[in-house]
């Protein structure tokens, strides 16, 4: 759909009424644009619309502290966040958040003077903490993804280098929420290992000394959850179907793009028009190819042999019979991803934007630290704005 018809459906339908009749919402907008797959440039004539903004919260809510945080109407996939919340996720450089400064100038369906104001200042908001907002999400997704594609389990060896590390992206949120923690005084590695069923694994030399037990916990929790998370992979990943697993390489794709101008330019670029091409060439299946025989065999005889059992079962009414059937499609379509493979065209392409993030990486000019002296007295303005009528 284009712009100026997103435009018009957003202004006056009724389906986006909410945007003028919520309390929280109306005149206290200040900025809507699109998000999504409309704004990287990876929209199809089948795309959903997504909407995202900010919003200002009110008078009582600032003088209270009780902070009204965000808007979501699933129906829309529409999304607006408080001023506040905003700003924090923006401070950390939170992927969502970032890419609402970076679109291109007619996606912005509406701005206030606040919202001109977030994009004229978005710089401030850039740190080296896009490092693991960007990149560990971005590894860890497309590592999953990997795992994914036509096979029951991504090889131990290369699964513990993975969570290795996606730990290891994690040092500036451990170090911003445990400042105690020292990443020299925790060395983690692969080694060989004597567990069985295990060829190698991660292990931590620890040089402490007068360490808080609680920071010392926390660290040790977050670790875990990464480990967990990756032992739930096949259960996961297996309920992406086709179509939604080729949305997913070209999102992730983009990450690692947007990521490096970040780190390079200093810049937010979430409208990828020099890589349309290769992005749309990934979401329509350039990149993927069928599975052996033997995988697509297997899996063939097994939807043949489910839609046989389905057929001999008995039920009550055709309305019943209707919707068992298209919820056994559904199973089937999800369990054929194993019929088909990612190229070895695309991981060349991937294992070339992972170099680049890396190379942008070491040498980025990004401070460590978003410019909080400039964003406490933006929003300090603001509100002072809000309580006083000004």
């Amino acid at each position: 759909m284009r712009i100026q018809n997103i435009r018009e459906k957003v202004r006056t339908s009724q389906e986006y009424s909410f945007l003028r009749t919520d309390e929280h919402l109306g005149e206290n907008i200040c900025l809507l644009t699109m998000g999504g797959s409309h704004a990287y440039g990876m929209d199809t004539d089948t795309s959903d619309i997504d909407i995202r903004g900010c919003l200002l919260n009110g008078r009582e809510e600032i003088l209270t502290g009780n902070y009204y945080e965000q808007f979501t109407n699933d129906e829309t996939d529409t999304v607006i966040y408080s001023l506040n919340k905003f700003l924090h996720l923006l401070s950390n450089c939170n992927p969502n958040a970032i890419e609402m400064l970076g679109c291109l100038p007619e996606h912005y369906l509406y701005l206030s003077d606040v919202g001109k104001e977030l994009l004229e200042n978005r710089h401030m908001f850039l740190s080296k903490r896009c490092v693991n907002a960007f990149g560990g999400y971005a590894n860890e997704q497309l590592r999953r993804l990997q795992n994914a594609m036509a096979r029951d389990s991504y090889p131990k060896a290369e699964r513990e280098k993975h969570i290795l590390n996606t730990i290891r992206n994690m040092r500036h949120h451990l170090a911003e929420v445990y400042p105690s923690y020292d990443e020299g005084s925790m060395k983690l590695y692969i080694a060989e290992s004597a567990k069985e069923g295990l060829d190698t694994e991660i292990f931590v030399d620890l040089a402490l000394k007068g360490f808080p037990l609680r920071d010392y916990r926390g660290i040790m929790s977050e670790m875990n959850t990464v480990i967990n998370e990756y032992s739930k992979l096949n259960k996961r990943n297996t309920k992406k179907d086709k179509k939604h697993l080729m949305k997913h390489m070209a999102h992730l794709l983009r990450l690692y793009m947007m990521a490096i101008d970040i780190m390079k330019k200093h810049e937010i670029i979430t409208y990828r028009t020099d890589e349309h091409k290769l992005l749309m060439d990934v979401r329509n299946g350039a990149f993927l190819e069928a599975a052996d025989d033997e995988m697509v065999n297997m899996v063939s005889r097994e939807a043949e042999q489910m839609r046989e059992a389905f057929e001999k079962q008995d039920f009550a009414d055709d309305f019943e019979y209707k919707m068992g059937k298209e919820a056994l499609e559904g199973d089937i379509e999800k369990m054929m991803t194993k019929t088909y493979r990612v190229t070895d065209e695309f991981w060349n392409i991937f294992n070339g934007y992972e170099s680049r993030f890396e190379n942008a990486k070491k040498h980025t000019t990004l401070p460590d630290q978003p410019d909080y002296d400039k964003i406490n007295n933006l929003k300090a303005k603001v509100n002072y704005r809000i309580v006083t009528g000004q």
